[in-house]
Parts: C-alpha cells; sequence; structure tokens
C-alpha cells in the first residue's frame, strides 16, 4: 500500500486513498482467488473469523428485521385498505424484504458490527508491529489476515440475509394477519405470485458483494492505522461511514443495472 499523503486538500487526500483501497481491494481479491484455487487459504483463521462474525451479527439482525416487518405490514396495510387492494400486500412484502431490506440489514450489520471488530483487530495488530513483523518473515499480511475476513464476511452474509428474510416475511405475516385481521392465504398467494427465485438469488448475491465491500474497507483501514490508540478509535469510526457509503452505493447501482439482465417477473 502507498503511504498516503498528510499534506496538501481534503480532495487530494480523499482521492489518493480512494486510488490505495481499489489497489488493496485489487491484491486482496487476487489472493483470495488464488489462495483457493490452490487450497492454501488459511483456514483456522477463516473458521475463526466465520464463528466470530455470525455470533454477533445474528442476534442483532433479527431483532432490527422483526420490527421492520411489522412495519411494512402496518404501512402497507393502511395504504391497501384506502385502494382497496389490502390482498397485494405479500407483493409489496416481496418487493421490500427480499429486494432490498434483507441485504441492507446484513450489510449494515457486518460494516458496523463485524466491520468495527475487523478495524479494531487489524489496527490494533498495526500500532503493536505484528503485522509489520509478519512481513518481514516473508508472509503476507494480506494473504494470512485479510483474505479469510474477506471471505468469511461473504459467506456470514449470504446466510444472515437467508434468515433475516425469513424473520421479515414471518413478522409481516403475522401482523398482517392478526393485527389487520387480513388472510394468509392471499398473503402468501401474493408474495409467490410476484417473488421468484431469481428475486432470491439477487438478494443473496448482494448480500455477499455488501459483505465483500464492508471487509474490505475495514481491513484498509485497519492496516492503514496511524497514531497508536487513539488512531485505532478513529480508524473503526472511518471504517464504518466509508462501509456504510460504499454499500448504499452499491446497492443503487446493482438495483438499477440487474433489471437490464434480469427482468422483473410481473409489476409490483
Amino acid at each position: 500500500m502507498a503511504a498516503i499523503p498528510t499534506e496538501g486538500g481534503a480532495v487530494r487526500r480523499a482521492v489518493a486513498e480512494a486510488g490505495d483501497l481499489a489497489a488493496f481491494s485489487w491484491y486482496t481479491l487476487k489472493a483470495l482467488a488464488r489462495d483457493t484455487a490452490t487450497g492454501k487459504l488459511a483456514w483456522p483463521e477463516f473458521l475463526r473469523q466465520l464463528w466470530f462474525m455470525a455470533s454477533v451479527t445474528t442476534l442483532p439482525s433479527v431483532l432490527v428485521m422483526i420490527p421492520f416487518g411489522v412495519a411494512v405490514a402496518l404501512n402497507v396495510g393502511s395504504l391497501a385498505a384506502q385502494i382497496g387492494a389490502e390482498s397485494y400486500g405479500g407483493a409489496i412484502v416481496a418487493f421490500l424484504i427480499i429486494g432490498q431490506a434483507g441485504p441492507m440489514v446484513c450489510a449494515l450489520m457486518i460494516a458496523g458490527v463485524g466491520g468495527s471488530a475487523i478495524t479494531a483487530d487489524l489496527g490494533s495488530r498495526k500500532i503493536r508491529e505484528e503485522t509489520d513483523a509478519l512481513e518481514v518473515m516473508g508472509i503476507s499480511t494480506i494473504a494470512r489476515l485479510v483474505v479469510p475476513r474477506v471471505l468469511a464476511a461473504a459467506v456470514v452474509t449470504v446466510l444472515l440475509g437467508a434468515i433475516v428474510m425469513v424473520v421479515g416475511i414471518a413478522a409481516s405475516l403475522a401482523f398482517h394477519v392478526f393485527v389487520l385481521d387480513g388472510t394468509a392465504g392471499s398473503f402468501l398467494g401474493t408474495l409467490t405470485q410476484f417473488a421468484s427465485l431469481k428475486d432470491f438469488a439477487s438478494a443473496e448475491l448482494k448480500a455477499a458483494l455488501f459483505g465483500v465491500l464492508a471487509a474490505l474497507v475495514a481491513s484498509y483501514k485497519g492496516l492503514t492505522v496511524r497514531g497508536g490508540p487513539q488512531g485505532v478509535g478513529n480508524a473503526v469510526n472511518e471504517a464504518v461511514v466509508l462501509a456504510f457509503i460504499a454499500v448504499f452505493v452499491a446497492n443503487t447501482v446493482i438495483s438499477q443495472v440487474f433489471p437490464l439482465f434480469v427482468p422483473a417477473r410481473g409489476e409490483y
């Protein structure tokens, strides 16, 4: 990684850091493909990170998704009742939870909870000069520390995406039936009519990409920490903000490009 200039304007530093992050991402993805293909992936580190991220993000994601499903059912029910289309609640849930909310909730949890832990861990190793020691011994920091974290973030985000989509739909269905006095048959009928396997695959693909983006940003900020313990704290804050921005930008781009290749089934 090139040294980021500390002098000059904010724009110059931002452009230099963006270029350095792009180069870091390229080397990491290349190492990920190489280590996976050759069987040299650091499996013990990958499994540790997989378990850690799953344990710290699953419960918060479920707790966030339940009120979101209820809110969707409430707003959809009120709006649909005004136009006499209560039975289309399932279709709107399919669009909001499967198409947008599920991957986004997972990505924000991975970026906010898992990503901050990655930055703090790698930043602490950086200021203790452990990463420098690895490089002196001829061990690639990217291959040993970054690749397992990026792969673990992608796997956990995909698995988490399936869980939160089920939880969100179940919460929305329960609220639709028991509070709004709707019927489960019409809800599930429109859900299966408008949702398809392609929608689920698209949501999981987005979740994987969001997880990779969040882990790359978190790892980069951790390995470029400056200024001791205070610098670690600053890097954690910057990593979370940058990861959120990257996820929102990626979601906008994918949402606009994906329908060009895979047309939506019906109209929501």
